[in-house]
């Protein structure tokens, strides 16, 4: 018989948001792989899971690929896990997952910890209807997603890093307007977890004179979102 794919969310800060099933699957697994086996060791080591682990990561996927196909077809159960949250959500693991159903190979997927769900329900925008954006292209084709996004009537989820975040703050102001509202969540679970709401140029003025550290979470309202935000904490 063949094994199973099993693809196990991990927690995004707070090692307590990981589930009682991950850990379970983790430990049960013929061998783990992990986009970052040093991001990965304190967390198995904390839990007490001893398995074999293997990198798998954005650069070498696609190669390993058909060799862990391989191994689940001789009847290995394998777990896949990212350095946060759940993979091949802007994480590695769309391709393997593409090659196991392509060999009709068993796959299941946990439920899990995902940055992007409490960032959007902590924003106060509307929750019935949002789109997905993750990273947005760094250089070529980023013009043209933003202005296909200026007519969007959905909330937009997009993740950032710190070391881009007041430059995309000025572009989503001249897409967008300075008005649009917005919500950024940072260190989400963790001791300094902060989110900031109001307008997109609060936002960004409240970024250029507080601490730029950790990865954010960029909510924005859709053209048509005006008035639905519901200003808690941290109001601007």
């Amino acid at each position: 018989m063949t094994g199973k794919l099993y693809l196990v969310p991990t927690p995004i800060g707070n090692l307590e948001d990981i589930t009682l099933r991950a850990i379970r699957i983790l430990k049960e697994v013929d061998l783990i792989l992990a986009e970052d086996t040093r991001t990965s060791a304190p967390l198995l080591k904390h839990f007490g899971i001893d398995k074999k682990v293997y990198a798998h990561h954005q650069h070498n996927e696609h190669k390993a690929s058909s060799e862990i196909v391989r191994f689940l077809q001789e009847g290995q159960n394998i777990a896949l896990i990212s350095d946060a949250g759940t993979p091949a959500v802007s994480d590695p693991g769309f391709y393997l997952v593409r090659e196991v159903l392509k060999n009709d190979i068993e796959l299941e997927c946990l439920p899990g910890a995902t940055a992007f769900v409490p960032a959007l329900v902590n924003s106060g925008l509307p929750t019935d209807r949002f789109t997905f954006e993750g990273f947005l292209p760094v250089k070529k084709g980023r013009q043209t997603r933003l202005r296909e996004l200026a007519e969007e009537p959905r909330t937009m989820i997009i993740y950032e890093s710190p070391h881009r975040l007041l430059k995309s703050l000025d572009e989503f102001i001249t897409v967008f307007g300075e008005d649009r509202p917005a919500s950024v969540s940072r260190e989400l679970t963790k001791m300094f977890e902060e989110t900031v709401r109001g307008s997109l140029s609060e936002v960004k003025s409240y970024y250029e004179s507080n601490t730029l550290k950790g990865e954010f979470v960029v909510i924005i309202g859709g053209k048509e979102g005006k008035k639905n935000v519901n200003k808690k904490e941290n109001e601007l």
